[in-house]
């Protein structure tokens, strides 16, 4: 497509980094409308559909876009004869698993090469793999000026969910036995691995038929995601998430002051200091920088991507230990942009000889700082994008 008009409509929903990608817009001289309105199912909502198709009669855009994908936004798009642009910073996405990805206007957009594959493989002809980046002016700014960096000093710090609320615990007491055993050693081994995902693998034919009995799949008939898929990701890889995470946070303020940013239920996670929540936009910076290490805990469902906090870290100049990701070697050298851990007992090790290694810990940082700065900002990122929406 050729860029005329330099005007683009932005669907807004709760993503974190919105206002990053729209200011970049900006600064390539698009124009931008925002639409927002409650979308209670990602597949079909007849008023925003209307009011998409509205926005799209009254002005003519060069694209509209979102961060995720939405099949009632590609349709309304499809409608139109108007290109529709997504990038993900979730993965799985559960609403691509659906007919209208198929729809000839749509220029896909996933951080996870894996996933990328997936749908490039199933027929997906419009999809390309780009990974997330950073605005590194947005935060330098943001800590160059602040007067309260004291307030956000940790030695260990982790920002992020427990998933304490995975629907897990409230289906398990509805298995039978066996069943129960079954997914609890599943889970079990996908804790017990690095950088790869078991869980829809562990999920056979024989336990999906014993699943459909006790869990009722809701999908539309345009859906072509499946129970495995669905099981894996939405209840299995939340529930690992929190055992991940809370277990390797304990193992830790074991030896060493622990902090802890979330909105999650901290009750069972004793002598960690809870600091409430932080503000993505003016606060969380603050705490990268301000924290000897920082903790990246990759959900399963993530299978080869590296997660925004990844980028975040990075970009506030902040130290990171995270667990293994295979992309992270695409653009990161271990030991030398940031460290990578294999197992809780790793962590524990690594997080103790860097503590005890000012030097190293600082040099570290400012490599991944410095490597993130130069490669990978959300200029160039969209300029990727906008070079392919022109090509």
């Amino acid at each position: 497509m050729e860029i005329l008009n330099k005007r683009i409509l932005i669907y807004k929903w709760r993503a974190y980094n919105y206002l990053d990608v729209y200011e970049t817009f900006r600064a390539f001289g698009f124009a931008v409308d925002f639409l927002e309105q409650h979308l209670p199912s990602y597949d079909e909502d007849a008023q925003l559909t209307e009011k998409l198709l509205k926005r799209m009669r009254e002005k003519s855009y060069d694209f509209v876009f979102t961060i995720n994908y939405f099949g009632v936004v590609s349709d309304a798009c499809e409608q139109m004869g108007v290109p529709y642009v997504s990038w993900s910073c979730d993965s799985p996405l559960i609403s691509m698993y659906h007919e209208s990805v198929f729809n000839r206007h749509n220029f896909i957009f996933l951080f996870d090469k894996s996933s990328y594959l997936f749908f490039k493989e199933l027929g997906v002809e419009q999809i390309w793999h780009l990974p997330l980046a950073v605005d590194t002016d947005r935060i330098d700014h943001i800590i160059q000026n602040a007067l309260d960096l004291k307030l956000y000093e940790n030695e260990i710090s982790f920002i992020g969910s427990l998933y304490e609320r995975n629907s897990y615990d409230s289906l398990v007491p509805t298995f039978p036995p066996y069943l129960q055993g079954y997914l609890d050693c599943a889970m079990e081994a996908q804790m017990n691995i690095c950088g790869g995902n078991l869980l829809e693998r562990l999920l056979t034919d024989d336990i999906c038929m014993q699943l459909e009995r006790h869990y009722r799949l809701e999908k539309s008939e345009r859906s072509f995601s499946d129970l495995k898929l669905i099981f894996a990701t939405t209840v299995l890889g939340f529930k690992v998430a929190k055992e991940q995470r809370c277990s390797c946070l304990l193992e830790l303020v074991k030896k060493h002051p622990v902090s802890i940013y979330t909105n999650s239920n901290t009750h069972d996670l004793v002598k960690i200091d809870y600091r409430g929540s932080v503000d993505y936009w003016t606060q969380m910076p603050k705490v990268f920088y301000g924290s000897k290490i920082n903790l990246n805990f990759t959900i399963p469902n993530i299978k080869s991507g590296i997660p925004l906090r990844v980028w975040d870290v990075l970009g506030a100049g902040g130290f990171l230990i995270t667990n293994y990701q295979p992309e992270l070697e695409l653009y990161f050298e271990p030991d030398k942009d940031l460290v990578i851990f294999e197992s809780k007992q790793d962590l524990a090790q690594k997080v103790s000889y860097y503590l005890d290694h000012e030097e190293q810990r600082r040099k570290i940082a400012e490599n991944g700082y410095k490597k993130v700065k130069l490669n990978h900002s959300y200029k160039q990122r969209i300029a990727q994008m906008l070079e392919i929406l022109q090509g």
